[in-house]
């Protein structure tokens, strides 16, 4: 994702707004006490399994071997946790006008239902840790245990347990890759940075255009691992997917996990879920916010320590239950 703010509405702020209304009580947070329906207990330490399978591949960078094996091994493990699966390929052009191969996993549960959520997260390992504090470290490539991994991880574990106890609605849930693709800190003119983040997810929203594809709603999990991260409301999701941040939220409330999921605002982020909007779905961001540090997206961010040993499970399990407990609630 970029580091700077994003300082302007989608053009179809109102649209999606109406799309998603009605999901909770108006565009209000949420007082209400939510009825929590049974669901299973997500378990964060198969989340951190899948973590560190996904790191045992080096960094899975857009177009490298490593993400070629890991590819098809998250391929695999849908499968194995009976999701129809696909792979969406195309050419994307990087920073420097550069083609390169990107590779969007796709998992579907009751691929027939036209009923349908989206959960997604991007897969791909930053090519540069550019955000290291040690400037011989900048060329180095990511592990990305939380910036990618981390979301994956918590998918997969949710489709482990709809195997186990099944819902009836459709789920999508979508492995974006060549997000962390863009401009590295070290270029001079990055007056079109901007649009250098977020290919995958780009090309997928292309293409989800194009086939009129349709869905309630939308959640995408980024960097959903971390140390000491907390998770205030990103505002782009305010403004285009309001009542699924409140019910979001408000279910977190009630698990227990309000010190990850605080009634606070973020910022405005450049991230996966804009593509998405612009797509037709509405689609919030669950994003770490540190108000203190080197960085809001947290001290590991774009470092060669964002491994798996900088993962907390009880991020994890607040994030995965949430999630969890809203996917069983409504379906």
């Amino acid at each position: 994702m970029n580091p700077k703010p994003f300082f302007w509405l989608l053009a179809a702020t109102a649209l999606l707004l109406a799309s998603c209304d009605g999901q909770t009580k108006g565009n209000r947070l949420q007082a209400d006490t939510i009825a929590l329906s049974p669901c299973p207990r997500f378990s964060s330490d198969s989340a951190m399994l899948y973590i560190n399978e996904q790191c045992q591949f080096g960094p899975r960078v857009t177009g490298s071997e490593a993400s070629r094996l890991c590819g098809d091994f998250l391929m695999e493990r849908f499968r194995e946790f009976g999701a129809s699966v696909e792979e969406q390929t195309g050419d994307v052009i990087i920073w420097d006008g550069t083609y390169v191969s990107a590779r969007n996993i796709i998992a579907r549960i009751n691929p027939n239902n036209p009923d349908r959520i989206l959960l997604c997260a991007h897969w791909d390992s930053r090519p540069w840790a550019d955000n290291d504090e040690n400037e011989a470290n900048h060329h180095t490539p990511v592990l990305a245990a939380n910036d990618g991994a981390s979301g994956v991880a918590v998918m997969l574990e949710i489709c482990r347990l709809l195997k186990d106890m099944p819902v009836k609605v459709g789920i999508d849930m979508i492995c974006f890759d060549a997000e962390d693709m863009g401009t590295p800190e070290w270029v001079e003119d990055r007056s079109d940075a901007s649009d250098t983040w977020c290919l995958g997810s780009k090309l997928w929203a292309e293409r989800a255009q194009a086939d009129g594809y349709k869905a309630r709603y939308g959640i995408l999990l980024d960097m959903v691992g971390g140390y000491g991260a907390t998770f205030s409301r990103e505002r782009i999701s305010l403004q285009v997917a309001q009542p699924i941040v409140s019910r979001v939220w408000q279910l977190a409330g009630q698990l227990g996990y309000r010190q990850f999921f605080p009634l606070t605002d973020g910022g405005y982020i450049t991230d996966d879920h804009i593509n998405v909007n612009n797509a037709g779905v509405p689609c919030i961001d669950i994003i770490p916010y540190y108000r203190e540090g080197p960085s809001s997206f947290g001290p590991t961010w774009h470092t060669i320590n964002d491994t798996p040993h900088n993962i907390d499970t009880n991020v994890l399990d607040a994030v995965g239950q949430t999630l969890t407990q809203l996917i069983y609630n409504e379906y």
